[in-house]
Formats: C-alpha cells, structure tokens, sequence
C-alpha cells in the first residue's frame, strides 16, 4: 500500500530528521514528526492529526511504542491507520510483539540514506 500523509512518532529529532530528508528525496508526500508519543495520541484522537500511516518507535521516554499502540487500539476511528514499528531493535521478539501489539509492519531502522529511500519509496506515494 503507498500512502500520501505521513507521521512519524519518535523522540530522537535526528533520526526524524534523516527520516524526513529521504522522505523528501523519493515524494512529496505530506510529514508530520511528532517526538511526544502521549501528545501525538492526544492530536489523533482530537482528530487534529489524520494521517495514512504511522511510522513508529518502540524506545521513547514518555510512552514505549508498545503502549502507544494499545492505546491507539482502544480507539474506534483511529485504531485502523496503519502502524508501522521503525526501530533499531533487530530482535526476532520483539518483531513478534509488535505484530501482536497490532503493528502492521516492522522495519529495523538503517544508518544508509540510501538504503532508508529504498525502504521508503515502498510505502510512499
């Protein structure tokens, strides 16, 4: 599936940051980086945030990206956007706990740009 609005929830900017500039160099797709889980959930259910997909880390301070997507779940006219685990976690348990958790997909973020572009012009419009 490609999708055309994009957010991405994580809490370190640098990463969201080469998110974005390979985001922009394969679409134009529209991007939204949000680095507060708690707040991102908030705009969501506000209906301030209506995106096609959700591209999301596990490891946050606030709340762990397994929480956010229990409480995404929880939530009828949000529960269906597409979630996408973007992690640096390699671990075959893990993978399997995000699916579990309701993630749709699950991709181990790459240190290559060119690589993340790859990744990205999968998914992107």
């Amino acid at each position: 599936m490609t999708y055309k609005n994009i957010l991405q929830i994580d809490d370190d900017i640098d990463d969201c940051e080469f998110f974005m500039e390979a985001l922009q160099a394969v679409s134009s797709a529209d991007y939204t980086s949000m680095q507060n889980p708690v707040e991102a959930l908030n705009k969501l259910i506000k209906k301030e945030l209506q995106p096609d997909v959700i591209f999301l880390d596990l490891n946050m301070p606030v709340m762990s990206g397994f929480e956010f997507l229990v409480e995404i779940k929880k939530q009828d006219f949000i529960k269906n956007i597409p979630v996408i685990i973007f992690s640096t976690s390699q671990f075959e348990e893990i993978k399997f706990k995000a699916k579990n958790y309701g993630a749709n997909e699950y991709i181990s973020k790459p240190s290559d740009f060119n690589e993340l572009k790859k990744i990205l012009t999968h998914y992107i419009v």
